[in-house]
């Protein structure tokens, strides 16, 4: 590959390598090592069945003797490139940025829904393990590996034990999603119908406001009624149903990573804290009526000045 004809981008994020554009930003090309190569593997066979990823254009070995992707552009903002760049004044997505999120996300439930795998037992624990973080978020907060947690997430598994299981994203949201499809397929595996796309607008509340955006009730209303219509036509099934399930496996998921080693960065210490409540605070739901509503969850500037007058643990 001619050198020349690259644009650096960016550093890969939760990875080793870079991103760089080509001149005409038609074509993006990502180095890296063998979890790229893996990575490329599993989106040239996903594009084989219809999902909606950049095709695999070239791959091969640089000088310096890391791997190299190339791959076509879906285009050149993300949709939560877009998000950020629409906000007027008032913190709500714009509805063309829903509107598009519910078009590509159908596209991809159609495209799992088309290719259902069968499963072998034990494979969605290992779904929750994995999506979940569990190991890594009961190390740091040993405190939650209790009966309590682990009753509801046995619930939860018990309510997805009929949903088929698919080739899924596990890292999906906004900043993965353009106009004509998903990137950055790195987390990739088995997942339950609908776990990637259902709680794309839910998960904006874990950032506690951080993205400088945020999705209304009516917006996510209107997101989910049209991944249940592509549902309902694909399986005879709501998919938003699950909802709640995948949303208690989300709160594991954003809680992971996050208690910090230096005990001077309070920065760092009060966002785990917040991921701690968000996460006992979406329990409580789930155990009072069975469902996750994370319009109910606080900002994190409302969290932290509770936190600061000793109103949370």
């Amino acid at each position: 590959m001619n050198e020349n004809n690259w644009r650096f981008v960016k550093k890969r994020t939760a990875a080793d390598g870079a991103v760089y554009v080509s001149a005409d930003k038609t074509r993006y090309r990502r180095t890296g090592g063998a979890e790229l190569q893996t990575e490329a593997e599993f989106q040239r066979r996903i594009a084989d069945l219809g999902y909606p990823v950049p095709h695999v254009l070239d791959e091969g070995v640089t000088d310096d003797g890391h791997y190299y992707v190339v791959e076509e552009s879906l285009g050149d903002q993300t949709l939560h490139e877009r998000a950020v760049a629409s906000l007027d004044g008032s913190p709500d997505l714009s509805d063309d940025v829903v509107d598009t999120a519910g078009q590509v996300a159908a596209r991809l439930l159609r495209a799992q829904a088309a290719h259902l795998v069968q499963p072998t037992p034990g494979t969605l624990r290992q779904w929750l393990e994995s999506a979940g973080f569990t190991q890594n978020v009961f190390q740091e907060n040993p405190d939650l590996d209790n009966t309590r947690t682990h009753t509801a997430l046995d619930d939860a598994l018990d309510h997805l034990e009929t949903v088929p299981l698919v080739w899924g994203h596990l890292d999906y949201g906004l900043p993965n999603v353009l106009s004509t499809g998903v990137i950055d397929w790195q987390h990739h595996g088995l997942v339950p119908l609908g776990y990637d796309i259902v709680p794309a607008l839910e998960i904006i509340a874990f950032k506690g406001g951080n993205k400088g955006y945020a999705a209304s009730p009516g917006q996510r209303g209107r997101y989910l009624a049209v991944l249940d219509n592509a549902s309902l036509n694909a399986t005879g099934h709501p998919v938003s149903q699950n909802l709640s399930a995948y949303l208690l496996v989300k709160a594991l998921f954003f809680l992971a990573l996050m208690r910090p080693t230096d005990p001077s960065r309070t920065d760092k210490h009060l966002k785990w804290q917040y991921r701690r409540h968000l996460f006992t605070k979406g329990l409580e739901q789930y155990e009072r009526t069975g469902t996750v509503d994370t319009a109910h969850f606080p900002g994190l500037e409302e969290f932290a000045a509770g936190h600061s007058t000793g109103d949370h643990p």
